[in-house]
């Protein structure tokens, strides 16, 4: 029997106060998809960056192919045929794909004292076609999709001979029809003998995509098994250690007054192009209002929208009863208005603050936090562990800077600190993106104690199973306008992939008081009226 293509005997690493990972073995057979799976913290990335010779680790050795290696850099791995791609790709925009590919490895001409541009062109045309990727090699990076962009980054890999590829949360960006796309290309990979191993926290793509499954709890492998001996209810226990919930439970509520609503709401985006076309809806206190769609049809646009980020051309925005569509970030949060930012590096926090600074964030001018114009360091230190302790954010030190966080727990930071403001609504743009399955399940569970206490939330998420589940009424948007409000739980999948195509079913089932007819956006007289 031949050797794997990757172990990892007993590796530890430590850092100052955190031990991330704790003797872990893990073996990787040559051709196989190996998905390595837990919670966010559990130290899965930390072990590839070992792997891949970002990280020296403390103790334990690594094995490629049956020989002991040390990588001191990963040049190192490179040259040993390990190739990362990593959750933010590592690309230059402006330069084409056979640019991005080649950068640092050109092929060269006249002595080496040219690059040879069109070796390079087909070399990488050749290497897209022997994998089956569909890559224009003269588009530029800027010009593609995120799907393609990231099969840019396996082309990098490949092109500087890896025979092991680690990808890491490499679904976090991608569409549905992306990710099916994205588990293609790992057949079409492990036929001609290459070795996959990724990493999740996402149950249904590490039975869907892997032939084994190794979970990292605290730090330790507490199991590996063959994803066809073992049910997601089974790895989600491996993952938290406890029986995790997958069905939220969501109690009725007696909805009252209009908590949030827009009306005719025109938005562009960055290149003047109309975004957002006329879109006009109402959230009742006390209710969660999902709009579900296909990434880029004018979500983020609306979001900001509504959050005061992005200045609509024309249109309204109630929060309550109050316009407060010329309202500043500032002035909404104030008012009681919440944001989960869709982009949590961008939008939600300062990478180089630490957690008691970012902790602070749209509240450092509030009496609670800044009596007589000082900020009460100590206050915002109690109020950041808070969020730390009730969230699990790791690791629990307040000290610590938001990009010494894993990207789940950014999130879980983000969302503890917008929960906290005692809201009177919240827009939660994609609440759950990369976070594990424990963390999904108490995010869940926040949003509808908020639904309870009569908070008004806007739930925008790509993942149709959240918004079924949690959502009172849920929109459908496509290219800018909504296609219909439909009940999420009579809703079948397929009538919602034609609203999301931009397709009118036959039959839809819309909620009680809401017309068969496509929703029109309401005017801003009818919407203040209302609100």
């Amino acid at each position: 029997m031949s050797a794997p293509a990757v172990e990892l005997r007993r590796i530890t690493k430590q850092f100052p106060g955190v031990l991330a990972n704790d003797e872990v073995d893990l073996a990787v057979e040559r051709g196989s998809v190996h998905a390595l799976l837990g919670e966010n913290g559990a130290g899965k990335t930390t072990l590839m960056n070992v792997l891949y010779g970002l990280y020296r680790p403390t103790a334990g050795t690594v094995v490629i192919d049956g020989t002991e290696r040390t990588f001191d850099s990963p040049r190192d791995a490179i040259e040993a045929g390990v190739g990362m791609i990593h959750q933010h790709f590592m690309l230059v925009e402006p330069m084409t794909v056979t640019q991005n590919v080649v950068l640092g490895n050109e092929p060269r001409k006249w002595g080496g004292l040219a690059v040879d541009r069109k070796r390079a062109r087909d070399e990488v045309a050749q290497l897209a076609d022997r994998y089956g990727f569909d890559v224009d090699p003269e588009a530029t990076v800027a010009e593609v999709s995120v799907g393609e962009q990231q099969r840019v980054e396996i082309l990098k890999a490949l092109y500087r001979g890896a025979d092991t590829l680690i990808l890491d949360e490499p679904t976090a960006v991608l569409t549905p029809q992306e990710v099916e796309e994205l588990f293609a290309v790992f057949e079409e990979l492990t036929e001609a003998g290459k070795t996959i191993i990724f990493i999740t926290h996402k149950l249904s793509e590490a039975t869907g995509a892997a032939d084994e499954v190794t979970v990292l709890r605290d730090g330790r492998n507490v199991g590996t098994v063959a994803t066809d001996e073992v049910t997601g209810e089974q790895l989600a226990e491996l993952m938290v250690g406890r029986e995790v919930l997958f069905e939220a439970e969501k109690p009725p509520v007696e909805s009252s007054g209009v908590g949030l609503a827009t009306s005719g709401l025109v938005v562009d985006d960055d290149r003047g192009v109309r975004a957002v076309d006329g879109v006009g809806f109402q959230v009742a206190q006390g209710e969660v209002f999902g709009i579900a769609g296909v990434d880029g049809n004018g979500q983020s646009e609306l979001v900001e929208a509504i959050t005061g980020m992005r200045s609509p051309e024309s249109g309204q925005v109630f929060l309550g009863d109050e316009a407060v569509t010329s309202a500043s970030r500032r002035e909404r949060i104030r008012k009681g208005m919440a944001y989960v930012p869709e982009d949590r590096q961008a939008r939600g926090l300062v990478m180089a603050y630490d957690l008691v600074e970012n902790g602070l964030l749209g509240s450092q001018h509030d009496g609670a936090f800044a009596p007589g114009g000082r900020i009460n360091w100590d206050g915002a230190d109690h109020h950041a562990a808070d969020i730390i302790s009730e969230y699990d954010v790791r690791p629990p030190d307040t000290d610590a800077t938001a990009n010494a966080l894993s990207g789940g727990n950014q999130q879980k930071f983000i969302v503890g600190r917008e929960f906290g403001r005692d809201p009177e609504a919240v827009v939660a743009a994609h609440p759950t993106r990369g976070v594990d399955v424990g963390s999904v399940e108490f995010i869940h569970e926040q949003l509808l104690a908020l639904r309870e206490t009569g908070t008004a939330v806007l739930l925008v998420s790509s993942k149709l199973d959240e918004v079924r589940s949690l959502s009172d009424r849920l929109a459908v948007i496509h290219d800018g306008e909504l296609m219909a409000i439909v009940d999420p739980e009579r809703v079948t999948e397929e009538q919602l992939g034609l609203l999301m195509a931009g397709e009118h079913p036959e039959t839809i089932p819309r909620p009680d008081g809401i017309s068969d007819e496509k929703p029109a956006s309401a005017s801003t007289e009818e919407t203040e009226g209302e609100a």
